[in-house]
């Protein structure tokens, strides 16, 4: 049994979808508390009073509060911090401003997430640059001394690592992985899509250069929103996205601009406030409850939730390396994806699927086309787990593969 203080009525309580649903999809998109419901659907309605422009202006403190709320979640500065979208833009401006040329290294993962992945092979297409993927432990995750073999002998210009993957309950050595990046003077890029808000992220241990996430995981915020860490070495280093706007940077004569000397020369200008505070709201929700109370339910349930599957007869857990999350990949050869996802979601079961497309190389070594992705977050409870356990358990065969 899980044995702490967490105050998982009251958290239950602020999210009234857990009365209808066994949401496990939180590694897609978590159900959001009340706070933000309420505070979107309170800006959207002054809005509609007041006008867009004017809305902006009179709730420009509480916009404001949105980096100093969110640097504290990752134990930085505001001027550190960008809003974004989503994390994926939030992630190609990143990389749009390290000053790539031919002939540069690009040193990554097998794990990295797919659209990285894909963004790193434009880049050796367009620009000539070279990828380079360090090897894994037999045990699955990143070797690290790989990695720094690597930067030794082939001086990249960028390394790039996937925090926790789309596909499995992996939790990459980033903290390692950092501290030989800033030892060589290597730009490190950090994807936490998958790790903030179920994971203390703390960007002074991590030692990035650039850290992106987005709001609608694991942190319970609105779709639509991400942001971007930016480190003071990456601003004082002159590290600019490509197409700046008037936000992030000031037109000073008909030939030059200057660029905006915080982490918003990341952003532009025209965003959705709402979505923004929504963000913010769900922010000092994670804060209020504490980053490391909620990796220890978070740690303590998907512990949980893998003992009990793993006595599934049917199915078998993917995940592998030396420290899991709360994301958790099972298999069966005997099931059609599609058929098994569509019982579960009819039985009132939130849960997503990742195939080969997004993890081409993990799936490849592991000799699955897909994985049913199981990603309870803490307002889950071991009934629930329990519940689908019963629930796989006793499953007939739908659509088998054979």
């Amino acid at each position: 049994m899980i044995k702490n203080n967490f105050p998982i009525d009251t958290v239950r309580k602020d999210t009234p979808a857990c009365q209808h649903k066994i949401h496990l999809n939180n590694a897609g998109a978590s159900l959001q508390p009340l706070a933000v419901l309420n505070t979107m659907r309170a800006y959207f309605e002054l809005e509609a009073m007041t006008g867009g422009y004017e809305t902006a202006v009179l709730k420009a403190d509480e916009i404001a509060a949105f980096y100093e709320l969110l640097a504290q979640l990752l134990r930085t500065q505001k001027h550190n911090i960008a809003f974004a979208t989503n994390a994926t833009s939030a992630y190609a401006k990143a990389l749009s401003s390290i000053p790539f040329q031919k002939g540069d290294v690009i040193l990554t993962t097998d794990d990295d997430y797919v659209s990285n992945q894909i963004a790193f092979l434009y880049l050796v297409k367009q620009l000539g640059v070279k990828l380079i993927r360090a090897h894994k432990q037999q045990n699955g995750g990143v070797d690290v001394n790989a990695i720094e073999d690597l930067i030794q002998k082939h001086r990249p210009k960028l390394v790039a690592v996937t925090h926790v993957p789309t596909n499995s309950g992996l939790v990459q050595d980033v903290n390692a992985i950092g501290q030989i990046c800033e030892a060589a003077g290597v730009w490190y890029l950090v994807d936490a899509c998958q790790s903030a808000g179920q994971l203390d992220v703390n960007v002074n241990h991590i030692k990035c250069d650039f850290l992106s996430a987005t709001f609608r995981k694991f942190l319970r915020g609105p779709r639509g929103t991400g942001f971007l860490y930016v480190s003071d070495k990456a601003l004082q280093g002159g590290l600019t996205p490509i197409f700046p706007d008037l936000h992030g940077a000031k037109w000073t004569t008909p030939n030059t601009y200057v660029l905006n000397q915080t982490a918003k020369r990341f952003e532009y200008w025209e965003r959705n406030y709402s979505n923004l505070l929504g963000a913010k709201a769900a922010v000092a929700y994670a804060l209020d409850i504490g980053m490391p109370a909620i990796e220890q339910r978070v740690k303590s349930l998907s512990d949980y939730a893998r003992t009990k599957l793993a006595a599934l007869t049917d199915f078998q857990i993917l995940d592998q390396g030396n420290a899991l999350c709360g994301i958790i990949g099972l298999h069966s050869p005997k099931y059609d994806w599609q058929a098994l996802k569509a019982k579960l979601i009819a039985h009132h079961f939130n849960v997503s699927v990742a195939v080969k497309s997004s993890a081409w190389i993990d799936f490849e070594e592991k000799g699955v086309e897909w994985a049913l992705r199981i990603s309870p977050h803490y307002y889950n409870t071991e009934q629930e787990i329990d519940t689908l356990f019963d629930f796989l358990q006793s499953l007939p065969l739908c659509g088998s593969s054979h």
